[in-house]
């Protein structure tokens, strides 16, 4: 196993302590926690950035990456509705694009076509890294202004899943065969 992926493999190991820690009573655990998942996220720009400068994609890198990526940014905001802070129907919409396009993305796949992010699709992941992470370190820190912000942030960011689900499905619609329905 190569050195991206096992950072991709670590950011999934690091998701039961992010949780652990993020849901303890102790304001110094939840701090650990939110560093948890900071450090998780950033493992996901340098594992890709090692894989391609260094020609170590492989398919088991394609598959757990993007994998990876949905199982921390939804224990995050799976965490935030328990807490009681962005609500449910919000993640509903998250959730739903992310199963959509990963399986537009498996039924092209199977037809030799590979579906590349787009960049309304990595906008809408920084705006909701960023506002996960603010929103982690303004209720350990009980600072009302960052996680207002954090909050904004995050409504922006399903803004953003919402218009790049469009576009990868508009893009890609010729990928489903639609004259057998």
């Amino acid at each position: 196993m190569n050195i991206a992926n096992k950072l991709t493999l670590l950011r999934i190991l690091l998701v039961p302590f992010f949780v652990v820690f993020v849901l303890a009573e102790a304001r110094g655990l939840k701090l650990l926690g939110s560093l948890i998942f900071v450090g998780a996220a950033l493992t996901d720009m340098l594992d890709g950035h090692l894989a391609r400068s260094r020609n170590l994609v492989t398919t088991f890198g394609k598959f757990l990456d993007p994998l990876a990526d949905k199982i921390l940014t939804s224990a995050a905001m799976i965490l935030l509705v328990e807490l009681g802070v962005i609500k449910g129907w919000l993640v509903i919409i998250v959730i739903f694009r992310e199963f959509a396009i990963t399986g537009l993305r498996v039924v092209a796949a199977s037809e030799q076509i590979t579906i590349a992010a787009g960049t309304l699709g990595k906008i809408k992941t920084i705006f909701q890294l960023v506002s996960l992470t603010i929103i982690l370190f303004a209720l350990p820190l009980s600072i009302a202004w960052m996680l207002s912000l954090g909050k904004i942030l995050f409504y922006i960011s399903v803004f953003f899943t919402v218009l790049s689900g469009i576009e990868y499905i508009a893009k890609n619609i010729k990928v489903f065969d639609l004259s057998n329905i």
